[in-house]
């Protein structure tokens, strides 16, 4: 390479984001509040592979969805020709771990999930290639008392995160034989309005007839809105659950929408299901969706066992909770230690060691390529992390055994700054930070999810 040209840039791949550092304290927030509330419920934590076997998806999801039919990043294994697919969801993965490892030998289990999924669609608005979905699964349950939960651990999640505009689409889609009796009707519903139906519904009337109610195309809502509803198709267990799930909900004082056009995408979907929808994001407005899924397990080969579960796509969560009004981005640390000279900053690692062993945060100023900085730039960066305050450490601290420790955000607006004995500036923080009252984090009882 010739000295003047330079090295190619590299940049992200089209719709994998990167989350930088101002960001992150909005995705702590949502993934520590969420993790507590669904404990609050008694869920447990499973960290699934983010690569499996594409079969499993086929054969979860469904050969001719969408997903598996275009949105899927699945590869060869190079090295040993395994069919492999980088998960484009995480029910699939919980589910295959609940089987193989025998999870509810010993009864029912609550589990929840996080992390990025993969989906070749085009990017848009909260929606990327690579994604992040937190999700509950709930396996072994059978009554409708399960699937009310649920919802109402979403409902309390959007109370903690203060979301507002959030509402509740119900639904049940009964189970194969109501279904297989209201789709032989459906389809013939929808050829006898033939000259309506656009190319993607054409192409779905066979294959995946359910679909079509889920049409967002606005020259098919009339037609779509007189199709036969599948509410009017089920038997008398369908009924009870549905119900079973309604009279909770209602006495819970839960507000929801019957929407019998509600049917989830995927084919594994059995009597109730639910979206929670908002108006705030644009078109497509589901943030969260759930539902029951008995089948699934057994056609993963594995003993008929009840399951029901949602997923809810973070990114989007954000953008509502940003709009909500934005929480303050917290201070970087409490203690911001500032020192000139080696002796000094000797003496700064062992007092920041031991803040840290008292539970504060600090960062210690380091050097760049300028050198360590003067007092002046030091107390400028100290100002700029947040922190409670500045410990300075120059060449009389170090002869007088002391520090210096000032107040960066004084009570009267005035910073207050005092000399304090080295072995007494630990204590001598931690009592103002406790004593004050008033500061945005006491010691680390109170933010140790970071």
């Amino acid at each position: 390479m010739s000295e003047n040209k330079k090295a190619e840039k590299i940049t992200a791949v089209k719709g994998m984001n990167d989350i930088l550092p101002q960001d992150s304290h909005l995705w702590q927030l949502f993934e520590n509040t969420a993790q507590s509330v669904v404990q609050s419920y008694g869920f447990q934590q499973i960290r699934t592979p983010i690569v499996e076997d594409t079969a499993l998806f086929k054969r979860a999801i469904g050969a001719v969805t969408d997903i598996v039919e275009k949105e899927m990043y699945s590869f060869t294994d190079s090295m040993n020709g395994d069919q492999l697919t980088l998960r484009p969801e995480g029910t699939a993965g919980a589910v295959r771990a609940v089987i193989e490892h025998n999870l509810v030998y010993e009864g029912p289990k609550r589990v929840w999930y996080t992390g990025p999924m993969f989906r070749h669609e085009r990017p848009q608005r909260g929606r990327y290639r690579q994604f992040y979905q937190f999700g509950c699964e709930a396996v072994g349950f059978t009554g409708p008392d399960v699937d009310a939960e649920m919802i109402m651990l979403c409902r309390r999640l959007w109370d903690d995160l203060g979301l507002e505009n959030i509402r509740l689409e119900l639904n049940s889609i009964g189970d194969a034989e109501e279904r297989a009796r209201h789709r032989v009707d459906l389809i013939a519903y929808l050829e006898s309005h033939e000259a309506l139906l656009d190319a993607e519904a054409k192409r779905r009337l066979h294959s995946n007839p359910l679909r079509i109610l889920d049409t967002k195309n606005p020259a098919m809502q009339d037609m779509v809105n007189g199709a036969p509803k599948l509410l009017d198709y089920l038997g008398e267990e369908s009924l009870a659950h549905f119900n079973g799930v309604r009279k909770i909900l209602d006495h819970n004082n839960i507000p929801y929408v019957i929407n019998p056009r509600l049917v989830r995408g995927l084919d594994y979907y059995n009597r109730t299901v639910f979206e929670w929808v908002t108006d705030s994001l644009g078109s497509q407005g589901t943030v969260c969706a759930g539902g029951r899924y008995d089948p699934l397990i057994a056609s993963f080969g594995g003993k008929p066992t009840p399951a029901v579960g949602f997923a809810m796509g973070i990114e989007r969560l954000l953008e509502l909770m940003k709009e909500a009004g934005e929480p303050e981005q917290p201070n970087l640390c409490d203690v911001y230690l500032v020192h000139q000279g080696e002796a000094a900053q000797l003496q700064s690692f062992v007092l920041g060691e031991r803040l840290r062993d008292a539970g504060l945060d600090v960062i210690m100023h380091g050097s760049t390529s300028n050198g360590p900085g003067s007092f002046k730039n030091q107390m400028k960066k100290a100002d700029g992390s947040g922190a409670s305050f500045a410990v300075i450490i120059g060449e009389d601290e170090v002869t007088n055994h002391t520090a210096s420790v000032k107040a960066m955000r004084g009570a009267d607006g005035e910073p207050q700054q005092a000399t304090v004995p080295f072995d007494e500036v630990v204590d001598y923080v931690v009592d103002q930070i406790t004593g004050s009252g008033d500061h945005h984090h006491h010691v680390h009882d109170e933010h140790c999810n970071h």
